[in-house]
C-alpha cells in the first residue's frame, strides 16, 4: 500500500475518532441541538472530505491526461462546495442544529489533519519512537 493511502486511512480513522469524542463531550456538556449539530457537521465534512479525496485521485491518476481533467475537477469542486453550502444553510435556517455545534462538527477534519501532522512531526523528531 502506498504511503499516500496509509495517510488517507489514518486521517479517515482519526476523523471518526475525533467526531465520536466531540459528540460524547457535547452530549454530556451541552443540549441535544448542539450535539446534533456536532454530529451532523462532522458527518457532512467527513463525507465532503471523502468525495474530495476521490475526486483528486481520479483527476490525477499519474499519467499525462491531467490537462483534460482540469476543467472537470474545477466543476466538481464548485458543485461539491455548492451542495455543502446548501446543506449548511438548510441546517441553520431550519433551526435543526445549534450553529456553534455545527461549526465544531465541521472542524472535525481540521482537527484530525492537525493531530496527524503533529503526530508525524513528533515521530520524525524523536526518530520514530512514538
Amino acid at each position: 500500500m502506498a504511503d499516500q493511502d496509509l495517510t488517507f486511512r489514518e486521517i479517515n480513522r482519526r476523523n471518526w475518532i475525533i467526531l465520536l469524542t466531540l459528540s460524547c463531550i457535547s452530549y454530556f456538556v451541552t443540549g441535544p441541538r448542539t450535539t446534533l449539530g456536532v454530529i451532523l457537521g462532522g458527518m457532512v465534512v467527513i463525507a465532503n472530505f471523502g468525495v474530495l479525496q476521490s475526486t483528486i485521485r481520479k483527476a490525477f491518476p499519474g499519467d499525462e491526461s491531467t490537462r483534460i481533467r482540469k476543467g472537470l475537477l474545477i466543476a466538481k469542486s464548485f458543485f461539491r462546495l455548492s451542495v455543502l453550502g446548501v446543506i449548511i444553510y438548510l441546517l441553520i435556517t431550519r433551526s435543526m442544529v445549534n450553529p456553534v455545534g455545527l461549526a465544531i462538527g465541521l472542524s472535525t477534519v481540521v482537527f484530525s489533519i492537525v493531530s496527524f501532522g503533529v503526530g508525524r512531526a513528533l515521530r520524525s523528531r524523536v526518530g520514530g519512537a512514538i
